[in-house]
This record gives structure tokens, C-alpha cells and sequence, in this order.
């Protein structure tokens, strides 16, 4: 996917005022990759004195449990796939959980993650060259968070059979 561009009315902009969404601007949630979950503050009649964060431990979007040892099997029901995410003033727009291997538990709709392609339910392999697969969350999450703003990742993503 090519360099992100953007116009003289920024997305929160659009939002605000119900453009490019086709209705109502509701505040644009977003998640960092560990797991917090926090709306953005928005211009006009939808905006808040401050953010407000909210704290979550959602069930795992897993259908069951998976080993590393199944996602390198040769000829698997897996492929990898490669994603570079820019970050922007929030973050990166996704949530990681889970331990050995970790996954992708949650992706903001409209966020830099989305627009790279994550999907909820892959897992990930490596972040910025450095192999994962056998560290927990709050690893990866902290690798992400302390590393630069643009993060290149493997993944992992079951084939539709």
C-alpha cells in the first residue's frame, strides 16, 4: 500500500461534520496496542471537554487455541503476510493479546492498521525484522510502543478452506 495522502479537511474534520462516513459523527475510538481503549476528542457540536478512557479485557476473538509449532507446519492452513503501519498522533490503530503466539484481538475500522489490511484473528510472527512468536503481549505491545513510529509486521492469517 502506497504513502498515506491526505486533503485540506482532515478525517476527524469529515467526521465531525457527518462527511466521507454518511452520517452522524459519533467520537472515533481507538486502540493502542496494548489494549486501552480511548475515544479522540472531536470538533463541534460532538465534542467533549476531555477524553475519556476506558479499560477493557474483551473475550479472545479466537475460535480455539493455536500453537507456534501449527503456524510453521509446512503447508498449513496458514499464509504470511507483511503489513508496514504508520502510526498517527493516537497510535497505531490495534490490539494485541495472547502468549506464544500472540494475536490480533482488535482493529480500529477507520485507523492506520485498517488501512494496511489487519484483520482481527492473525497472529503475529514478527514486529520491525524481530521474530515474536514465542514472547507474550505485553512484550510485543511494549517492542511496538518504545520502537519507531512506523512498524513493519508478519502475520500469520488462516486460509479460507
Amino acid at each position: 500500500m502506497g504513502p498515506r495522502t491526505t486533503d485540506s479537511t482532515s478525517k476527524d474534520e469529515k467526521r465531525a461534520s457527518g462527511g466521507s462516513c454518511g452520517g452522524p459523527a459519533r467520537p472515533r475510538l481507538r486502540s493502542s496496542s496494548d489494549g486501552n481503549i480511548y475515544t479522540r476528542r472531536m470538533f463541534g457540536a460532538y465534542s467533549s471537554s476531555s477524553s475519556s478512557s476506558v479499560l477493557s479485557n474483551p473475550k479472545s476473538v479466537l475460535k480455539r487455541p493455536v500453537s507456534t509449532e501449527e503456524l510453521q507446519k509446512p503447508g498449513g492452513p496458514y499464509i504470511k503476510k507483511t503489513f508496514t503501519i504508520v502510526g498517527d498522533a493516537v497510535g497505531w490503530g490495534f490490539v494485541v493479546r495472547g502468549k506464544q503466539p500472540c494475536h490480533i484481538q482488535a482493529v480500529e475500522p477507520f485507523g492506520p492498521a485498517a488501512d494496511a489490511g489487519m484483520k482481527v484473528r492473525q497472529f503475529v510472527v514478527s514486529v520491525n525484522g524481530l521474530n515474536v512468536l514465542d514472547l507474550d503481549y505485553r512484550t510485543v505491545s511494549h517492542l511496538i510502543l518504545t520502537g519507531p513510529r512506523t512498524v513493519v509486521m508478519e502475520v500469520m492469517e488462516e486460509t479460507d478452506h
